[in-house]
């Protein structure tokens, strides 16, 4: 089951109307967004008390800190709420830091995104496990045994081909938040509004609150809001306007996490009588008990359960489609990629993504604690990354490098982007960075294990790409990462977070005809006179419109291969040759007029098109032209006249 099920046409309806009519019924609204973030986010409230509250230093302390770390989440999910209008293909971390500082950096932050995925899905099965066992305490001793199971089991159910669907995750989500917010309910009726405000001074009791043990709890409470990324990737499923979906989806997540979590922990940790028996992992359940009584408990127990391995195998999902997204850009081996011909699901992307986390809960011997210190690594790596690579972005459509680059960036027939935030929204977006950044450099030294585990994988990963990426240029191939065209955005080339000055002194049109990409780049070269090249390349329209499935990163540049073909060549030849070039992909969805927009905004000296591909470059002005001869392919140049350069 997907994210989202095809529907056919109907009468005479041509398939290409009644495919995009499906597409457009199946996008996901606010509800059901909400629905998907929040059976990921909303986990974190059943094991992240118990974490905290055994964590040395903390005890009663863990409600402060959540709420600390409360006030930053909302900050971010300004951010990534950007992210997710910013760019509708979706990978999050991975497409942002590959656009704001280098494919590299995507590459860096698609290894935090997995590290945090392999980890949702130990500690989230493991978790979910254990709240079962609170319904059958027969099963507490087999509890890790039963979690490796299960994993397998998700393994085995994607391998079939039976994945996550967003109405699946709005129920089990509507059914957890009713859970948690009727322990709320019952404990502001059993306790007393009086009595609960008395006892709020308990959250200092404990271990003495020194600077370094505040900065350590904020740190360590972040794990309360894992889950957040998951927004991001559901940008390529997500229904128009999306910008207006992802304020209401993320308003929904902050009133229902405000409401539950930050109480749960308080009530969990000073409330709850907590003696040797008591299972810190299992906290929200037994205050259920104990406001109301078993039956409630059970209830609690199993709603959690449900959410909690559902989430794992969200997370699953999640981290095989960042495999085959790496892959696809060329980090990782095709082996990844393959799928298999019984169900047509990508096995080893599958088998990688289940493995690890099997492996991390034998190592770990079943121990949330030790889970919840791993998380730490990733989770606050992705943020820190996607904070940093839109304060870049950010940063340059406030601050042109030029006048000329204002004016590029800036015509007056493009209407400003749906995002663009002012000076104080910048400013408190660099904050944002900053507290998150500032709790990852704390967690990098307070928690040597997760830095250890979490770098090593890093690493590891790097490793791999680099030299797949060796052997890909050895067989003649030259991964090419393009600029994609978004409509409503300004093009920004970016280059190690620093705006390329000027875009353009040039900008030549490949062709389709794989022999005439060689005479189009020498002919740029010998136009731009040493000056910066901008390739462009406009995808073909495919009829086929595929509906993507849910954490799927859907970029028309990677389901275009004749593009990267004629990029690839471009690139061998470029390269070789010592050019300054970037390259520029315009979907083939995009209407005509996009690259007389594009035009606009890079104002080059001269256009270049292969003879008979004029077609391209249809809706531009009306300019000076010349035709001249390279090996044998006659290549048509618009010049841009003295004064309107």
């Amino acid at each position: 089951m997907s994210a989202t099920d095809q529907q056919g046409g109907e009468g005479n309806t041509p398939p290409e109307a009644s495919s995009e009519a499906a597409r457009t019924k199946e996008r996901l609204g606010p509800f059901l967004c909400w629905g998907v973030v929040f059976a990921d986010i909303g986990t974190s409230v059943y094991y992240t008390p118990g974490i905290l509250f055994n964590q040395p230093g903390v005890g009663q302390h863990a409600a402060l800190f959540v709420t600390m770390t409360l006030l930053v989440f909302v900050l971010l999910t300004f951010k990534y709420a950007e992210v997710t209008v910013r760019y509708p293909e979706g990978g999050g971390v991975v497409t942002v830091a590959s656009h704001a500082l280098h494919p590299i950096a995507g590459l860096v932050g698609g290894m935090f995104i997995l590290v945090d995925y392999f980890l949702t899905s130990a500690i989230s099965g493991l978790s979910g496990i254990i709240y079962f066992s609170n319904a059958a305490p027969a099963l507490v001793p087999a509890v890790l045994p039963i979690t490796i199971g299960a994993l397998l089991g998700l393994g085995v159910i994607n391998l079939i081909g039976i994945g996550a669907s967003a109405r699946v995750n709005a129920t089990f989500a509507v059914l957890a938040a009713a859970s948690q917010i009727g322990v709320v309910l019952a404990v502001i009726v059993r306790v007393g509004p009086a009595q609960l405000l008395a006892d709020l001074p308990r959250v200092f009791n404990g271990p003495h609150l020194t600077p370094a043990r505040v900065l350590i709890g904020y740190a360590g409470a972040f794990l309360a809001f894992s889950g957040l990324e998951s927004i991001s990737q559901l940008s390529p499923v997500m229904a128009e306007p999306r910008k207006r979906v992802v304020r209401l989806a993320m308003r929904a997540v902050v009133a229902t996490m405000v409401v539950t979590s930050p109480l749960l922990t308080l009530w969990s940790t000073t409330l709850l009588p907590i003696t040797k028996s008591t299972d810190p992992n299992q906290f929200i359940s037994l205050l259920a008990g104990y406001v109301v009584g078993r039956p409630f408990e059970i209830e609690v127990a199993m709603s959690a359960a449900l959410l909690l391995v559902f989430a794992s195998n969200t997370a699953l999902i999640g981290s095989y489609h960042v495999f085959i997204a790496l892959s696809r850009w060329g980090f990782l081996p095709r082996l990844l990629e393959q799928r298999n011909r019984w169900r047509n699901t990508p096995h080893w992307a599958i088998l990688t993504a289940v493995s690890v986390p099997v492996l991390v809960l034998v190592a770990s011997r079943g121990s949330v604690t030790v889970l919840g210190d791993l998380y730490a690594f990733g989770l606050l790596g992705a943020f820190s990354l996607t904070c940093l690579s839109l304060d870049f972005v950010r940063w340059h459509e406030l601050h042109p490098t030029t006048a000329g680059a204002k004016k590029r960036l800036e015509p007056e027939s493009t209407a400003p982007p749906p995002h663009r935030v002012g000076k104080v929204g910048f400013a408190i977006g660099v904050l944002t960075t900053i507290l998150v950044t500032l709790a990852w450099a704390i967690n990098l030294v307070a928690k040597p294990l997760a830095t250890l585990f979490g770098g090593g994988l890093t690493l590891i990963g790097l490793t791999v790409a680099l030299i797949t990426r060796r052997l890909r240029q050895r067989q003649g191939q030259a991964p090419v990462l393009p600029l994609i065209h978004r409509e409503g955005h300004p093009v920004v080339f970016l280059r190690h977070g620093r705006a390329a000055r000027p875009p353009a002194t040039v900008l030549a049109v490949l062709p389709d005809n794989m022999a005439q990409v060689g005479a189009l780049v020498h002919a740029a070269r010998e136009a731009a006179a040493g000056g910066p090249v901008v390739f462009l390349y406009r995808g073909r329209a495919d009829p086929t419109i595929r509906v993507p499935g849910l954490f799927e990163v859907v970029i028309p540049y990677l389901d275009d291969p004749a593009a990267q073909e004629v990029f690839a060549q471009a690139e061998l030849i470029a390269r070789a040759e010592g050019l300054a070039h970037r390259y520029l992909y315009i979907p083939g969805t995009v209407g005509p007029d996009a690259v007389a927009e594009l035009w606009e905004i890079l104002q080059p000296q001269e256009t270049l098109a292969v003879e008979g591909q004029e077609d391209v470059l249809a809706s531009l002005p009306p300019l000076p032209t010349q035709i001249t001869i390279e090996d044998g392919v006659p290549i048509r140049h618009y010049i841009l006249p003295p004064d309107d350069a």
